[in-house]
């Protein structure tokens, strides 16, 4: 049910150049964050109105917005700290699957409690939207990992040449956000990824 490769968008690129990267990442990716803090809530529907035309609602998640995801019938959203409860928007929106971001042990506990279906968590390594804030690194990665039963997506700094170490942590899966919608080719970013993402499950099982 939990993609292991998700694409967050960065709220900071035209419309236009959005969905493109959006229509050509699509067949490389498990997962599509529309992570778009600045738009209003009809900004974002008529934004994945669009998107549908093209890329199935099965691969898309909002970022906060339970408003947008339920009414564009996608496929979840993801909650931040300010955002609703957990609890709340599972005892609500059962249909939607729900993630959250988390930045430690304790947080990745208290999600896990709240009824999420997966943890976000980061930055792994060394970020450009994370700059002079020190990583966290993959030890702390695999704490989290063992604490919880939910899938743990790694966030921050992940590029195609260390996605099998955070993988090997027992990570889930990979967000990228600058990896993929910053890239001078976006679509070979993705391509990049979701290539590393198919060996490592080649060898032991699971899907983008």
């Amino acid at each position: 049910m939990v993609p292991k490769l998700h694409a967050v968008s960065t709220g900071k690129q035209p419309l236009e150049q959005l969905l493109k990267i959006i229509r050509d990442i699509e067949p490389y990716v498990g997962a599509i964050h529309i992570r778009e803090k600045e738009r209003t809530a009809r900004e974002l529907e008529v934004l994945i109105g669009d998107l549908k035309k093209e890329v199935p609602a099965s691969k898309l998640i909002v970022n906060d917005r339970v408003d947008v995801a339920f009414a564009a019938q996608v496929k979840g959203v993801h909650l931040a700290y300010h955002s609703l409860s957990a609890q709340g928007v599972k005892a609500h929106f059962q249909q939607l699957i729900v993630g959250k971001s988390v930045h430690s042990v304790k947080e990745a506990k208290e999600a896990e409690q709240s009824g999420v279906d997966y943890v976000i968590y980061g930055h792994i390594y060394p970020s450009q939207s994370k700059l002079g804030q020190t990583p966290r690194g993959l030890e702390q990665l695999k704490q989290v990992v063992d604490s919880v039963q939910i899938p743990v997506i790694a966030i921050g700094g992940v590029m195609p040449c260390n996605v099998r170490e955070v993988l090997s942590t027992g990570a889930h899966g990979v967000a990228v956000m600058s990896g993929v919608f910053k890239d001078e080719n976006p679509l070979q970013a993705a391509k990049e990824y979701g290539e590393q993402l198919r060996k490592w499950s080649d060898t032991y099982g699971g899907t983008l």
